[in-house]
């Protein structure tokens, strides 16, 4: 009540008799007070949507550099100040239990009221934006400077357009003539841009996950500072598993050590130094079965290439199966994806292993998913270095992920109730302790085999050619590798012939691969004579179900030029029947 006679007071509401209500939410605020807000998702799903766009983060923190000194404002209540269409605040209709009101100015929780907002600041700040004097991002405003005396003359400039157009300030969130400030979540200090202490602290209390919606938080937060976090994705992967549907939630020594070490890494405060433009530029991509991954180098002061960005993403199900060739080119789209504001009308060299890219890029005839990203390309200056494998080490380790290749918990409980019931798995069991020469042994309940210093599940006869499938549809291997994958987790005896009848059965390497020896010819048309009974073509037609006097095919003739047609009943497709 006290929230809506305030806003009455300041003409944020009026009375309302819509036809139309939105229910209220209470939301608790960073300092323990509430916030009234409206829950307008079904009034949003009827919205058009506003186009004008928000400026990225990113963007807005790379216009900081050369910069020495920094003043921050935040504007109160900022949607606040943008007045509702008449015809239109009927719309924004809520009801309380004090009566039905509706808002004059544009209220929190419409999906357009971001936009909207931009297009008002920036309508108001547009000639001093492109003086470079404030550079704004929602309700926050930073006023760059080289030093003191250049910040005091550009923040009364920037009081006096505030004050023209009557916006509110709140002094309490404002930070002047600082040489470090947090601005959008960040610390800015001389040119170089971290993560604000607030936001790493808040990792570093952050509780041990117990469910899955836990862990979907903590990843919330800590993928906010992805970009400060070489291998991001490699550290996170235990964790971003749990919230897969078909995983169990199991929280347990890897899922530990990928908590900890990801709360150690943002409480260190990583430090990335600020996109220049004209500064020579290196985009360096690799790429896994795993995933993929990436670096933005730029030549700094002392002649040397320093990271601006890291780039970590694991694969999809359906990109593990893509050829390693088709992965390098996937990890370099990818990476132009993710740095285009950066990259976007600069110069600079994709440094990659794979020696067939380029080759690739200047063919005219590409198969379509190619193309389609040959087309993406198009859009940007540069030029393609070839670099071997052993050289590209940094980026290497952002695309491939540690662990077991098939083993999951799911499977590893499987094999244990397969083992089991399988007869020939107990005799094996039966053998631990009989002889002392024996390299089976037991483990949590399943049996292993020792070899060659790796310790081997044993696979029950019912889920080898399941174990073997999994292996060979991880990028539908050659025989020689499938056998090498199964064999650095699993012991099955045969292997090889089992895993050759797997491969002869797999029906998208049959497909895929082309045959050997003498192709097939094209299908030409066979000659004839434009006159009647001058061309036959003869065929059978069978086995058909055999009649009482043993006919099972039928002998055709067809004249090529009339397509008459003669029918024999014959039995079989031998000279002499037909």
């Amino acid at each position: 009540n006290k929230q809506i006679d305030e806003w009455l007071d300041q003409g944020i509401v009026r009375q309302s008799s819509s036809e139309y209500a939105s229910p209220i939410v209470l939301v608790k605020k960073k300092d323990g007070t509430a916030r009234l807000c409206v829950d307008y998702r079904k009034l949003n799903r009827k919205l058009v949507k506003d186009r004008f766009p928000l400026p990225l983060i990113e963007d807005v923190l790379d216009k900081l550099q050369d910069a020495k000194v920094y003043s921050t404002l935040d504007l109160k209540n900022g949607f606040f100040h943008v007045e509702v269409n008449e015809d239109c605040k009927h719309f924004t209709s809520f009801v309380v239990p004090d009566g039905q009101f509706e808002f004059n100015k544009v209220p929190f929780g419409l999906s357009t009221s971001p936009s909207v907002f931009q297009r008002y600041v920036y309508s108001i700040f547009r000639e001093l934006m492109r003086k470079g004097i404030v550079i704004i991002y929602m309700d926050d405003l930073i006023i760059p400077a080289k030093d003191e005396d250049e910040g005091i003359e550009k923040l009364k400039k920037v009081f006096e357009v505030a004050s023209k157009y009557g916006l509110k300030i709140k002094f309490k969130k404002c930070q002047f003539l600082r040489r470090k400030v947090e601005f959008l979540g960040h610390v800015v200090e001389n040119g170089t841009v971290r993560p604000s202490v607030a936001k790493t602290i808040a990792v570093k209390k952050f509780p041990v996950p117990t469910t899955v919606k836990q862990v979907q938080s903590f990843l919330g937060l800590t993928g906010y500072f992805r970009k400060f976090i070489p291998a991001y994705s490699k550290i996170a992967k235990p964790l971003s598993d749990l919230i897969r549907s078909d995983n169990p939630f199991v929280f347990e020594q890897p899922q530990i050590e990928a908590f900890e070490k990801l709360k150690k890494l943002l409480t260190e405060s990583p430090v990335l130094s600020i996109f220049q433009q004209r500064k020579t530029t290196e985009l360096h991509t690799d790429a896994s079965q795993q995933g993929y991954g990436a670096v933005l180098l730029q030549e700094a002061e002392d002649g040397k290439l320093h990271p601006v960005q890291y780039m970590s993403k694991k694969t999809t199900p359906a990109e593990e199966k893509y050829s390693s060739y088709e992965l390098e080119v996937l990890a370099v789209v990818n990476a132009l994806r993710k740095f285009r504001t950066y990259l976007m009308g600069n110069h600079f060299k994709i440094i990659t292993d794979c020696s067939a890219f380029q080759r690739t890029m200047d063919k005219k005839d590409l198969v379509t998913r190619i193309a389609r990203w040959a087309l993406l390309l198009e859009e940007f200056d540069y030029e393609i270095v070839h670099r071997s494998g052993q050289r590209m080490q940094h980026v290497d380790a952002l695309s491939r992920y540690p662990g077991a290749i098939i083993t999951s918990d799911t499977l590893t409980a499987r094999l244990k109730r397969a083992q089991q019931e399988d007869e020939y798995t107990q005799s094996l069991r039966s053998m631990i302790g009989s002889n002392n020469d024996s390299d089976f042994f037991d483990k949590n309940e399943i049996l292993y085999k020792y070899v060659d210093g790796r310790e081997l599940i044993v696979v029950p006869r019912d889920m080898q050619t399941e174990i073997i499938k999994l292996a060979h549809e991880k990028g539908h291997f050659s025989a020689a590798k499938t056998e090498g994958v199964v064999k650095q987790e699993f012991f099955i005896p045969n292997l090889s012939k089992q895993v050759q009848n797997v491969i002869v059965n797999c029906v998208p390497c049959i497909l895929t691969n082309k045959k050997s020896g003498k192709k097939d010819g094209f299908l030409n048309p066979i000659p004839k004579e434009d006159v009647p009974l001058s061309t036959y073509h003869v065929d059978f037609i069978g086995p058909l179900p055999s009649t009482n006097k043993k006919y099972q095919h039928i002998l055709t003739i067809v004249d090529a030029f009339t397509k008459f047609t003669w029918l024999y009943p014959v039995r079989s497709t031998s000279a002499e029947d037909a």
